[in-house]
């Protein structure tokens, strides 16, 4: 058996076509926007089930690479061995590779959940293999680019468009605009303007602009952006 591994290659190029008439092509042309149902076809390809949370969450966790993912996906499976895939097995099992693998801090501020939020945050600092002052301002920066997400798609709700209608506007897949338009419902449009710029607060903080510890800045701005305000009397 003869195994031929190559970038670019279309099936409609000679070599394609070639390959197509002695063998069979296996080519991993995935969309980065159909990323999260790729995932799911590739789960069931194996005999696995998991959801839409599973799917999306293995991508957060792995990143978009084809192989690592099948690779992923190939562990979870015979792991599972024919049981539901859930997110939290995914979290359990599969391999931290991605940059942006904050999903578990994004939905628990997404459900205003304090104490979620914070170890989120713990974890994703002791998991890194940046220097913790450097993790620190990196994680900042991702929450606070998913906020403004968050608040653009709060705006969009209120102009009457409908998160696969903002998907493009907003280059974003449609999963994760419903996740967004979701998490903009639990927050009023002041709590989201505060929000932002108590994180660019905290990323002044976390660059020297404090005396106070960082992590201690960091464990005040998560409470201060996450927790419901109290309503006045």
């Amino acid at each position: 058996m003869l195994a031929l591994v190559g970038e670019e290659i279309k099936a409609d190029s000679p070599l394609g076509k070639a390959v197509a008439k002695a063998g069979e092509i296996l080519a991993y042309d995935v969309q980065k926007r159909r990323i999260h149902d790729w995932v799911a076809e590739q789960f069931k390809r194996v005999g696995a089930k998991a959801d839409a949370e599973a799917c999306r969450g293995l991508v957060e966790i792995v990143g978009e690479d084809p192989d690592a993912l099948t690779s992923e996906i190939d562990k979870l499976a015979t792991w599972a061995a024919g049981d539901p895939i859930t997110l939290a097995d995914v979290e359990r099992i599969a391999s931290p590779l991605a940059e942006t693998s904050i999903f578990a801090l994004t939905d628990a501020w997404g459900r205003r959940d304090v104490a979620a939020v914070l170890g989120a945050a713990e974890s994703l600092l002791e998991r890194s293999d940046r220097p913790r002052s450097g993790e620190l301002v990196r994680l900042v920066a991702m929450l606070a680019s998913h906020v403004g997400k968050v608040r653009r798609c709060a705006r969009l709700a209120d102009d009457g468009v409908r998160p696969r209608d903002a998907a493009a506007q907003l280059k974003m897949h449609p999963y994760a605009a419903e996740k967004a338009f979701a998490q903009a419902a639990n927050f009023s449009p002041e709590e989201l303007s505060d929000a932002i710029v108590r994180l660019a607060e905290l990323d002044a903080a976390s660059k020297g602009g404090s005396r106070l510890p960082s992590d201690l800045e960091l464990e005040r701005a998560l409470v201060d952006i996450t927790r419901p305000r109290e309503r006045a009397a």
